[in-house]
Parts: C-alpha cells; structure tokens; sequence
C-alpha cells in the first residue's frame, strides 16, 4: 500500500518527483483559505441579510427574501460558474477570489437563516423589556437580542463551516486548483484512480473531524456556562 502511495504522489511527473505532493498541498492551502474567507464574507452577508428581514421594512425584507430563495434554491456550483464566466468575465479577477465570493455569497443565505433562527429563539419578552426602558428597536437588538442569540447559533455556524469546507470541492469547475482538483491532476497524470482520490478523502475526512471535535468542545464549554 505504502508503495501504491509513493508511486501515485512521489514518482517523477514531469520534471520534479515531489509535484504530487506538491499539487496536493497547494490544493490544500486553497481550500483553507477559501473557505476561511467565504465565512467571513458570508458572516458579514448574513447579518446583514437578517437586519433587512427583520427590520419591519418591506423594501428591505423583500429583496432580502428574493435572494435568500435564489441562493437556498439553486445549486453552488451553478452559483460559482455563473459568477465566475458570466458576472465577473469582463473583471480582471483571480480563480480564488472569484471562489471566496462566490462561496461567500451561498454562505450568507445560510447563515441569515441561522441567525434569524437564533433571534426568535430568543424569549419575545426580551424585546418588549427593551422598548420599555427606551431603547430603540437597532439598540434593543444591538445591546439585547443579538448578544444571546449569538451564543445558541455559534454551533450551527461551526457547522456550516465544516459544509462549507466540503462545498469547495467544487472550484475544479473554474479551473481552480483546490485540494480535489489537485487529485485529479496527479490522477490525470499517473493514470492511478485509487491513491490520489482516497488520499483526498482521507484529508478532507481528517479536517472535518478535527473541526467537528473542537466544535464539540466548544458546545461543551458553552453549556458548562449557562
């Protein structure tokens, strides 16, 4: 087995023995660093999403509402090769940046529905204490609301990290080289299916594991201080 490994990863593929595993970690680093950005970029969205469906304002939840459907319905990789070829063409933008908005933009919709959620799980009586003491709507949910639902949706957002991570083995389509597009170069190149694929798998497994353990400790730390 360990042979197959060297054989698929390590065997010269053109001029450099070491481009297998070269590919895979590059296609590693994309992938990290798309999916950190996209979180970021999409936990921005989100609350800003979640402010316009929860204004009162039908000028802002309308459009707000029209996109969160359009995201949640259409698939992501649909979502990145339109953005990519058809919106930003005529922009001089690289395949990671397009990949980071593109993931960004599908993340968002998500997460204004987890934190919509973490609003109304919060107790009604919350909001009417703090109209009584005079505070507005944008203070009681600023200095009232949100401080509690952020702590009953941070482990839905450790969760749609980890989906988040998985999604973006999808930016092969733009011709992104991530961790599952750097796979399948070297299996282009090798003519070997299994190694290269599995070892893929295996790395995703592995990330998505060991984020799921320190979300799991996380939750833990959260209800010892409730």
């Amino acid at each position: 087995m360990m042979d197959a490994i060297y054989t698929s990863l390590f065997e010269p593929i053109g001029a450099d023995g070491m481009i297998g595993i070269l590919l895979i970690l590059n296609g590693l680093k994309v992938t990290l660093i798309v999916t950190f950005f996209a979180m970021i970029l999409g936990a921005l969205l989100g609350i800003i999403i979640t402010y316009c469906k929860t204004s009162g304002k039908w000028y802002l939840k309308l459009p707000a509402d029209i996109y969160v459907g359009i995201i949640r319905g259409t698939p992501v990789v649909i979502q990145l090769v339109i953005l990519y070829f058809v919106i930003l063409a005529s922009f001089d933008i690289d395949k990671v940046t397009a990949a980071i908005i593109a993931f960004g933009i599908n993340s968002g919709a998500y997460i204004s529905e987890i934190i919509r959620s973490g609003i109304q799980a919060v107790d009604k009586g919350q909001m009417e204490a703090a109209r009584s003491l005079g505070l507005s709507h944008n203070q009681s949910m600023r200095h009232i609301i949100l401080p509690q639902a952020i702590k009953n949706i941070l482990p839905a957002l450790g969760n749609e990290f980890i989906m988040l991570l998985k999604e973006t083995a999808v930016i092969g389509f733009i011709g992104g080289v991530d961790l599952m597009r750097a796979g399948e170069i070297i299996r282009s190149r090798t003519f070997e299916d299994m190694v290269p694929l599995f070892t893929c798998a295996l790395i995703y497994l592995i990330l998505t594991y060991s984020f799921t353990l320190i979300l799991g400790r996380f939750e833990k730390r959260l209800k010892q201080s409730d």
